[in-house]
C-alpha cells in the first residue's frame, strides 16, 4: 500500500467479502464495496468498516449487485442517506445492467435523491462489450464513469499460461478450478495465441503485455478508474507503469489491437479517444 500511495494511487477498494483484508488497488478515489444494499445491512456494513479502516468517511460507497428484495427507491434513499450522514462523499454500482443504473438515476431526480457516480464492471481484452456499448451512453447522457475491474483478466493476460498452468499461480489453486477450466479450454487456447501477438505490440512499445492491457483500458474515455490487484510490490510496481504507455496508445495501436483480438462490439460510435 506504501509503494501504491507513494506512487500516487489514492483509490483504495475494500469489501467485507474479500478474504483476509486483501485490497485492490485502483487510480481514483477511495471506496467501499458492500453487498446487498438493504438499509439496515449498507448502515450497519459501513460503520463497521470505517471502524476497522480508522477512517471518518469513504469517497465512494459501492453497492454491489442489486437486491430483487429491496425496491430501487429504498436502495437510493439509503445510499442518499449515508452521504448525507457524512459516511461517504458518493455512491456508486458495481455488476449493475444500464437498465438498472438509469432507473436509479430517475428515482433520484424523482425524489430529489442523490443519483450514482460510477460503475464498477469486468474490463479486458476479452471482455468488451459492457463497457464499450451499453455504459457509454450512460457516461455522455448522465455523467456515470467505469470503475474497471479485472484487467487481466484473473491473471489471463499476463501471459503466465502460455505454456499450461504454472505452481503456486491462482488456476492452479483448488477453488479456482472454473479458470483452470477457462484457459485450458479451446477459447483460452485461442486467447494464449492472441496474446503472444499483442506482445508484439507490446515490445513495439517498450512495454509489458500487462501495461499495454492496463494502458488499454486506461485509454477509453468512459473509464475513469482500473482497479489492480498485486500479490507483490514488484508487479504492482510493474502495472502502475502502465500509466507511462497511455500517451504511446495512439489510434493505430488501438486498431491493430482490435484487428488481433477480432472482438470490438458493434455501436454506434467510436466512444475511445
Amino acid at each position: 500500500m506504501t509503494i501504491a500511495y507513494e506512487s500516487g494511487v489514492n483509490l483504495f477498494d475494500t469489501a467485507e467479502v474479500y478474504s483476509g483484508g486483501k485490497l485492490a488497488l485502483g487510480l481514483l478515489a477511495l471506496g467501499n464495496l458492500l453487498p446487498q444494499p438493504a438499509t439496515l445491512t449498507l448502515l450497519s456494513g459501513l460503520k463497521g468498516s470505517l471502524q476497522r479502516m480508522q477512517l471518518e468517511y469513504v469517497d465512494v460507497v459501492f453497492a454491489n449487485r442489486t437486491d430483487n428484495n429491496t425496491p430501487m427507491e429504498e436502495i437510493v434513499r439509503a445510499m442518499t442517506h449515508v452521504i448525507n450522514q457524512g459516511m461517504s462523499m458518493y455512491w456508486g454500482t458495481s455488476r449493475w445492467s444500464a437498465m438498472e443504473i438509469m432507473e436509479a438515476y430517475s428515482v433520484a431526480r424523482q425524489f430529489n435523491l442523490i443519483p450514482p457516480v460510477c460503475e464498477q464492471a469486468e474490463y479486458h481484452f476479452f471482455q468488451r462489450d459492457k463497457v464499450e456499448t451499453q455504459l457509454p451512453e450512460l457516461y455522455h447522457k448522465i455523467g456515470v464513469g467505469v470503475v474497471s475491474w479485472s484487467p487481466l483478466a484473473c491473471g489471463i493476460i499476463t501471459g503466465k499460461y502460455e505454456n499450461g498452468i504454472p505452481e503456486c499461480s491462482r488456476a492452479s489453486m483448488k477453488p479456482y478450478q472454473w479458470l483452470r477450466d477457462k484457459i485450458m479450454s479451446e477459447d483460452g487456447r485461442k486467447q494464449q495465441a492472441k496474446l503472444k501477438e499483442l506482445a508484439h505490440i507490446a515490445e513495439k512499445l517498450g512495454c509489458t503485455l500487462p501495461q499495454l492491457a492496463i494502458a488499454w483500458c486506461l485509454r477509453n474515455e468512459g473509464v475513469s478508474s482500473v482497479l489492480l490487484g498485486s500479490s507483490n510490490p514488484t508487479q504492482l510496481t510493474e502495472n502502475l507503469g502502465a500509466i507511462q504507455v497511455i500517451p504511446k496508445m495512439t489510434a493505430g495501436i488501438a486498431s491493430e489491437v482490435d484487428h488481433i483480438l477480432g472482438n470490438r462490439p458493434h455501436s454506434k460510435r467510436d466512444y475511445h479517444h
